[in-house]
């Protein structure tokens, strides 16, 4: 085994480690039948929303990939990028480190449709982009808004979340700037990219922070049924946990999620809003991302198979009519 492979399988080690610690730090005060009646006690109406907003959270991200096709110079129709980001998203988003596992599932899909190792990388790349700027633009937003939310987590003082706040809103606006003026080619490793076309920049600004507004809303929607939390200080713990899970890489952000949330509003997350939060944006995906990455593999093969025997057949058959 390679030391690289070793890492990988100690930082995953260590990552699942954490967030065993962390649900059980979430979990403990807590009996079964308390989780179990505090899920059931979310009013049926606060759950369709929810699964509404993260519909529209998903919506969102097959308009990554759509974008982001036009962007490699692939352009594919919005069905088969949608089916490629939804699979690609629902699993990695469970996986963790989703750029590399929902890239490699986008990849199994797009090098079948005509794309080539390097246009499935800008396509990854332009779609990681589209979520940190949707992220920036968000948390810029809650920490000017709500800036004591994310003083209870962050310790910084007002003065410090203002300059964080006007920095995380300057990074969209740098990116369109560039976009519109920068033409020459990045060099990343042996890989060489282009910044994107202005319009495409600001569908990504857009797009991206639309995403992560509708994941909030998710979230708001589940915890707002049994505790007096309004949207703002929802987003704003939501933002300092998805901060929190980049730096972890814990798969999933499987308990990160919850001990941050938990964290920055005490009075407010009960166990059964974010249990069910997890069961609708991440659990229900999944179930339906492998439901249809396993439906597409066994068509794929099954037309592979097809079409390597079809050859053999007009073989046999222009033989027979030669004797």
């Amino acid at each position: 085994m390679t030391a690289k492979r070793i890492f990988i399988n100690l930082t995953l080690v260590l990552g699942l480690l954490l967030a065993a610690y962390l649900l059980y730090k979430v979990f403990k005060r807590y009996s079964l039948d308390e989780i179990m009646a505090s899920i059931i006690a979310i009013p049926k109406t606060r759950l369709m929303a929810s699964l509404g907003c993260s519909a529209l959270s998903y919506l969102c991200l097959t308009g990554f990939d759509w974008m982001a096709l036009r962007y490699a110079g692939r352009p594919l129709s919005y069905r088969r990028a949608a089916v490629a980001s939804f699979t690609g998203l629902s699993i990695g988003h469970n996986l963790g480190v989703a750029a590399l596992s929902s890239g490699a599932v986008r990849y199994r899909f797009y090098s079948r449709w005509g794309l080539d190792a390097q246009q499935v990388a800008k396509v990854i790349l332009f779609c990681g982009v589209t979520v940190g700027i949707g992220l920036s633009t968000l948390a810029g937003i809650a920490l000017l808004v709500n800036p004591g939310d994310a003083s209870n987590l962050l310790r910084i003082g007002s003065a410090g979340l203002l300059w964080m706040g006007i920095l995380c809103l300057l990074v969209p606006v740098a990116y369109v700037i560039l976009a519109g003026t920068v033409r020459s080619e990045l060099k990343l490793w042996r890989w060489s990219f282009e910044m994107p076309n202005t319009k495409l920049a600001v569908g990504q600004v857009i797009i991206g922070t639309l995403n992560f507004i509708f994941v909030a809303a998710c979230l708001h929607q589940l915890l707002a049924a049994n505790g007096d939390v309004n949207f703002v200080q929802t987003a704003t713990a939501f933002v300092l946990a998805n901060v929190a899970i980049l730096v972890t890489h814990v798969p999933g952000g499987l308990g990160v999620l919850e001990a941050t949330v938990n964290h920055v509003l005490p009075g407010s997350a009960s166990i059964g809003a974010l249990v069910a939060f997890r069961v609708v944006y991440f659990l229900l995906p999944l179930m339906i991302g492998l439901a249809v990455f396993g439906i597409s593999e066994l068509t794929f093969r099954k037309r592979k198979a097809t079409s390597s025997t079809k050859p053999a057949q007009d073989t046999t058959e222009a033989q027979a009519q030669s004797l």
